[in-house]
């Protein structure tokens, strides 16, 4: 069944357009894109709780490979093999050394076994020790081959010419396109994510989750799909707070005080226009809630030290205005934060460390902050990426894949664990009457692995701990998550892959 042959998703399709052409009169400026338009259905919560997703995205496709690394011997043997690594089991080509792996291994309570049914072990990338500490202290998890699906696939589906039984998600291999499959189920060009989908339940209107909507869903890295919704749409902040407007806010303009409390009665008067009048009523909106981050912010000091890199700053901002919920008025929030440069065609061993040492380092240090902040039980961050890259090397790199690898971080993740099936370390294509052997089956060439995991199973077990209803509520989230729930070519496709508490 696809996403737009669900009643639930048809639902929504209905209520956006019909809201598109409610509000075509309204003029929304990217800057002003604010929430609270319209209040759903909320939550049923007890009184003065929190929670919060916070995504963090890593843009361009991070290498898997290179990041949860293959440790036991005979998958270590494997991955140097391909990744052209040299003799006596040290670094060469894009491959690490299995010596420099030592100090991230990662010891789960329970050995993950792949498809061959053979245990294996892994290590974080070296630069990735704090992360790698985190998940030895049973705080963060690892969700193994994980990527955009429609429905299961076997590789003999895959290469089926029958796309209509079959389906493919649209523009595999395109970084807009997957980007925007992650955050969204649909490519380049969708106006809603799951995490504004998720934004949407909580809108209140009698529940009191959010007494100010506009917090709802808030970005520290620009516009972005993910939380847009259709009443819950995204409110963005930069690492130095609020984004005001200036002209309104300043004390002065071009020399005179007088100027900004004209432009400031101007841009929010009552006018007779229809167009004029929304304008001006998303404007107060934005002057409102200017005031309203900047005063949360300044409502004490947060003592946890970050990094100064780009990501670290991010989630820095995200972990004040945590420590500000009870002054912006919310219970529930999602956040989207992220980092580029992951598109390692060439230059992966030079640049990916820095990468991967800023996301270790990041993660960390906002774990550290809801320690601090007495929500760690309370706040999950996630990792997703455009797509996983080739176990192959191109020579200084890796090309475009499909599954791959993520983290889960926070205090209610069960973890010290990993999620999923461990795929074979393999890029045979070696097949039998059309039947590909057992290592072959997980990927589609050259390593790119073929997901054992959907995105929306691992969206659908954050949303659940959130507070989404699994059977009411999930599929207008996860329009595909229809598809997904029970077994198929010898696997098992849970919608709660189990590793939230």
């Amino acid at each position: 069944m696809s996403a737009h042959s669900h009643p639930q998703a048809s639902r929504r399709d209905f209520l956006r357009r019909t809201g598109q052409l409610a509000l075509g009169s309204a003029a929304l400026p990217l800057a002003l894109n604010l929430a609270a338009i319209g209040r759903a259905a909320a939550f049923n919560a007890p009184g003065g709780d929190y929670k919060a997703l916070v995504c963090v995205f890593l843009y361009g496709g991070n290498d898997y490979a290179n990041t949860v690394v293959p440790y036991d011997t005979a998958s270590y043997d494997q991955y140097s093999a391909i990744r052209g690594g040299g003799a006596g089991r040290t670094a060469g080509g894009i491959a690490l050394g299995q010596a420099d792996l030592a100090a991230t291994l990662l010891t789960p309570t329970v050995a993950p076994v792949d498809t061959l049914g053979v245990p294996r072990q892994f290590a974080l990338h070296p630069s990735m020790a704090a992360l790698a500490g985190l998940f030895n202290a049973g705080h963060a998890a690892v969700q193994l081959n994980v990527g955009p699906l429609v429905k299961p696939l076997s590789r003999a589906d895959y290469h089926s010419s029958n796309r209509s039984l079959y389906p493919r998600p649209p523009q595999l291999f395109s970084h807009n396109d997957q980007a925007s499959i992650w955050q969204s189920s649909s490519p380049e060009g969708s106006k809603v994510g799951w995490g504004g989908n998720i934004g949407d339940l909580v809108v209140p209107s009698g529940a009191g989750l959010n007494s100010n909507a506009v917090f709802t869903g808030i970005s520290v890295a620009g516009n972005t799909v993910f939380l847009s919704g259709d009443a819950a749409l995204q409110y963005q902040v930069s690492t130095s707070g609020a984004i005001k407007i200036k002209p309104v806010t300043n004390t002065s303009v071009y020399g005179s005080t007088a100027l900004p409390a004209a432009l400031r009665a101007l841009v929010q008067q009552n006018g007779a226009h229809r167009l004029e009048h929304d304008y001006n009523a998303v404007t107060r909106r934005a002057i409102d809630a200017e005031a309203a981050v900047s005063a949360a912010l300044g409502a004490g000091v947060l003592t946890t030290e970050f990094a100064t890199d780009s990501l670290s700053q991010q989630l820095k901002m995200v972990a004040r205005l945590i420590k500000g919920r009870a002054s912006l008025g919310v219970r529930r929030q999602v956040f989207f934060v992220s980092l580029g440069g992951f598109d390692l065609h060439d230059n992966l061993i030079a640049q990916h460390p820095t990468l991967l040492g800023n996301v270790s380092a990041a993660l960390s240090a906002f774990y550290n902050a809801t320690v601090e902040l007495g929500v760690a039980d309370a706040v999950t961050s996630f990792t997703a990426s455009d797509f996983g890259r080739t176990l192959t090397s191109n020579g200084d790199g890796s090309d475009h894949g499909w599954g791959g690898h993520h983290f889960i971080v926070g205090g209610a993740v069960r973890g010290k664990a990993f999620y999923g099936t461990p795929p074979p370390v393999s890029v045979s294509d070696s097949k039998t009457a059309g039947v590909y052997d057992a290592a072959a089956k997980w990927h589609v060439g050259q390593g790119r692995l073929l997901p054992s995991t959907s995105v929306d199973q691992y969206a659908a077990t954050l949303a659940q701990w959130f507070g989404v209803d699994p059977v009411t509520e999930m599929a207008g989230v996860l329009p595909n998550i229809v598809n997904f729930g029970g077994s198929y070519d010898g696997m098992h496709y849970p919608t709660d892959l189990g590793f939230m508490a």
